[in-house]
This record gives structure tokens, C-alpha cells and sequence, in this order.
């Protein structure tokens, strides 16, 4: 299905720009440790509060757009982001920076398990996996500017919390934007679907695959995100400040390689290039972890940017393509696998914290080979 109404395409990709502001939790998470003197068990703790809620929520994300639509949802994911980036400004207390990265973290619950289906609706199916991809060159940007915009509010204001009431605006923005667009949804059933119905899309092999691979790779996402000043801050001696804008480097090479993959997806079969990016993943994750000087981090940093660029829009659209007659549970439970984004940098904190290092980060070259293991099967089982 397609749409002549580009104010609408062009809402929801503003959507995907709001979706990646819940990726300043990474840079935010380093300078809360450092306002509080937190260890990295409990500052990992941040992260986990804003994602541990796709664990619980996706699903009910995916029963909820059932009975008020999926334009409706993604309003509502907005309206509860707004009200988590305004509670920073009211005060800034550990307590109140949970309830934030809670609220931030249930908002994009919400909005990732809503704003895919929504996308399908306006555009054709064989354009889908290059369309959701260009959705995650959005995200990506807003993922980057991320760390440079805290950072250079920083410096000019002396206080890198006044990055929230500017990312308050910016998501007002977007909620009348998406409520004043015009779009028509495409029926679905919307009143034979419950909670273990949708759990029972994992019996199938496929799916279960594709979920456990969408769990390991937001576990790569985050853990780079939080992690590599962390990496860069112990293996190359550089301060919190130079050393955020790591993750920076990291969201811009996903901006070049979303907008390679959208190209790319439209010549050349997903799994293939899901296969050879994988693979691409291993060797440079290995060099960067055996080798861990500046220049060969930095550019390790970069690759590994580019090879995660088009991983969540593919996983998503295999597992859509899959079963288009229940999208709706589909995606919540693919975006339940979001948790991993929660689970994965708890475990590289905890084990960080065990050695006194960033030895931690070699739970991520786990998750790579697992994402390269899956990639293989999804080939063969082609």
C-alpha cells in the first residue's frame, strides 16, 4: 500500500528521529556516574530501566495498537517521551533521572513496536526493508547528534542537562505533526489476538531465530553506545569529554550505512547482506578488542557502525514478511527482543566491574558470532 500524502512518510520519519533520543541514555549514563560517584554496576543500571520495559511492554504495545490503531500508539509513545524530558528540568536528582530513563524507555516501547506497522501501511511491500532502513538512517542521525549536542551545550552553557527541554521541543514538534497527518491504516484482526497468543509466535523456528538475533544485536547497539567512551576512556587514556564522542563516531557511520543499506536492500537479497556484514562484524570486533590502539579503535568503531546499520531494519522485515497476517504481534514481540538493549550492558557492567577493566566488552563479540550464526541459518533455511 502506498500513499500520495508525503506529509504523512515524512511524519513518521520524524518519528524515527524522536525514537533515537532514547540513545542519550548512553552519554547521559557517563555523566550521571560522574555527578553521583556511581560504580558500572549500578550506573549500567540506567540503561536497564529505559530498555527493561521492552521486555514487558512490547507485547501489550502490540495488543494496545489492536484497539486504539497504530497511529494512535505512536502519539501516545510521544506524549509519554514528552513527559519523561521534562521531569529533568523540574529537578535533577538520581531518583527523578530514573523515573526519566523509565518513562523514556516505555515511550519507545511504544513507539518501535507501533511506528513499523504504521510505516508498512504507507508504503509498498517491496519496498519495506529498504523503507525501514532509511527509518533508521533518522534514528541514527538523531543517535548522533546525541553526544555532540550534549557535549556542546555543555561548553556553552556550563550545564549538559539543558539538552533535555530541547529534545522536549523537538518531540512537541513531531506529536503535532504526526496528529495533524492524514493515514490510512490497513485492517487487521484486530480481536483474536491476547498476550499468549502472541508469546506463541516463537514456536515457530524462524521467528525464534529472528527475535534471539534482534535480542543480541540491540545488545550490541546499547553496549557500544554506553560502553565505548568507557573503552576509549581505558584503552587509549582519553578524558569523559573526547572519549563520549565515540558514540558519536559510531551513529555516524550507522547514518552512512543506512543510507548505503537503502540502496543496497533494493539491488540485493537482506539475507545476504545481513550474512556478509555479520562476518565483517566478527573480524573488526576481534581486531578492536586485540589491538586496542587509538587509531585502530576509532576506525574499528566506524566499521562496526556501518555493519550494525541495517540489522534491526532487516531482523524486523524477515520477521514481518514472515507472518503479514499478524503484524501487529509480530512487531510487538520482535521489539520485546529490545531488551537485550537492557540485559547486555548490565552484564559487560557487572563483569567490568569484576576486572577493573573494559574486559566486559567481550560479551559483545558473543553476541556478534551469535548474529553471524543466525545469518547462516537464515541462509540455508532460504
Amino acid at each position: 500500500m502506498q500513499t500520495k500524502n508525503r506529509g504523512a512518510v515524512a511524519g513518521i520519519f520524524f518519528g524515527y528521529f524522536i525514537m533515537g533520543l532514547v540513545d542519550v541514555v548512553g552519554i547521559s549514563a557517563n555523566y550521571i556516574k560522574a555527578d553521583f560517584s556511581l560504580s558500572d554496576s549500578i550506573s549500567s543500571f540506567l540503561p536497564l530501566i529505559a530498555f527493561i520495559s521492552f521486555a514487558f511492554l512490547a507485547v501489550p504495545s502490540g495488543l494496545l495498537m489492536n484497539r486504539i490503531g497504530r497511529k494512535n500508539s505512536v502519539l501516545v509513545s510521544f506524549i509519554i517521551t514528552l513527559i519523561a524530558l521534562i521531569i529533568p528540568v523540574a529537578g535533577y536528582t538520581f531518583p527523578a533521572m530514573l523515573m526519566t530513563f523509565a518513562l523514556v524507555g516505555i515511550g519507545n516501547t511504544v513507539m518501535q513496536t507501533s511506528i513499523n506497522p504504521l510505516l508498512a501501511d504507507v508504503v509498498s511491500e517491496n519496498r519495506l526493508t529498504s523503507s525501514l532502513t532509511l527509518g533508521q538512517f533518522f534514528r541514527s542521525i538523531s543517535s548522533t547528534i546525541g553526544p555532540i549536542l550534549v557535549t556542546s551545550i555543555l561548553l556553552l552553557t556550563g550545564n549538559w542537562k539543558n539538552v533535555f527541554p530541547v529534545y522536549a521541543g523537538i518531540t512537541a514538534i513531531a506529536t503535532l505533526w504526526l496528529w495533524k497527518s492524514n493515514i490510512t491504516e490497513r485492517q487487521t484482526n484486530r480481536n483474536k489476538s491476547s498476550y499468549l497468543s502472541t508469546l506463541q509466535l516463537l514456536k515457530d523456528r524462524h521467528i525464534r531465530i529472528l527475535f534471539l538475533a534482534l535480542f543480541f544485536f540491540v545488545g550490541i547497539d546499547v553496549g557500544m553506545n554506553v560502553y565505548v567512551p568507557e573503552f576509549l576512556q581505558t584503552h587509549c587514556k582519553l578524558p569523559l569529554q573526547q572519549a563520549g564522542l565515540g558514540s558519536s563516531l559510531y551513529f555516524v557511520a550507522r547514518i552512512i550505512g543506512s543510507l548505503i543499506g537503502a540502496v543496497m536492500l533494493l539491488r540485493y537479497a537482506s539475507g545476504r547482506i545481513y550474512l556478509y556484514t555479520m562476518a565483517a562484524g566478527v573480524i573488526t570486533f576481534t581486531v578492536m578488542m586485540s589491538l586496542p590502539e587509538l587509531h585502530t579503535a576509532l576506525i574499528s568503531i566506524f566499521i562496526i557502525g556501518l555493519v550494525c546499520a541495517n540489522v534491526f531494519s532487516i531482523l524486523l522485515s524477515l520477521a514481518l514478511q514472515h507472518r503479514p497476517d499478524k503484524a501487529n504481534e509480530v512487531s510487538g514481540l520482535m521489539i520485546m527482543a529490545v531488551s537485550g538493549g537492557a540485559i547486555i550492558p548490565l552484564l559487560i557492567g557487572v563483569v567490568n566491574d569484576l576486572t577493573g577493566g573494559s574486559t566486559g566488552m567481550y560479551i559483545l563479540l558473543i553476541c556478534f558470532l551469535f548474529l553471524l550464526s543466525s545469518a547462516i541459518y537464515l541462509r540455508k533455511s532460504k
